[in-house]
């Protein structure tokens, strides 16, 4: 009985080891769940630094600023290299990042940016830059 309350702890902990939500990550480092989540949802960096977003499940994600929730003078920012979020929406395939995938954007100007992943944007995948 032992032996066994023994295995399924460590199948239990190495299934914790596995998952990517919730994990430690470095500063200025976004995850990509497949629990449909930007992992933190809000991040707060320097002016100058640089947010780099890997996507660490196998769905298919974008990183996609919303024109109307990045500060005025920023520059726009998305996967795929789009310059307004209607070329993001309109050639959205363009933009997918696959497992794996890292998307990396320095801030220059102080604010708050928001972005969305358009595949998962009505689940809710949401998340914010607060520039200082």
């Amino acid at each position: 009985m032992r032996r066994l309350s023994l295995a399924l702890l460590v199948v239990a902990l190495a299934s914790v080891g596995c998952s990517q939500e919730g994990k430690a990550r470095p500063p200025g480092e976004v995850g990509m769940t497949a629990g449909l989540k930007f992992e933190p949802a809000e991040i707060t960096i320097d002016a100058g630094d640089t947010v780099t977003w890997v996507n660490d499940s196998t769905d298919v994600h974008t990183v996609t600023a919303l024109e109307d929730g990045i500060p005025e003078g920023a520059d726009y920012f998305a996967t795929g290299g789009f310059d307004s979020e209607r070329a993001a929406r309109e050639e959205l395939g363009e933009g997918l990042m696959s497992e794996g995938d890292e998307f990396e954007v320095t801030f220059e100007e102080p604010g708050t940016y928001r972005y969305v992943c358009l595949p998962h944007e009505s689940q809710g995948m949401l998340g914010s830059v607060v520039v200082r």
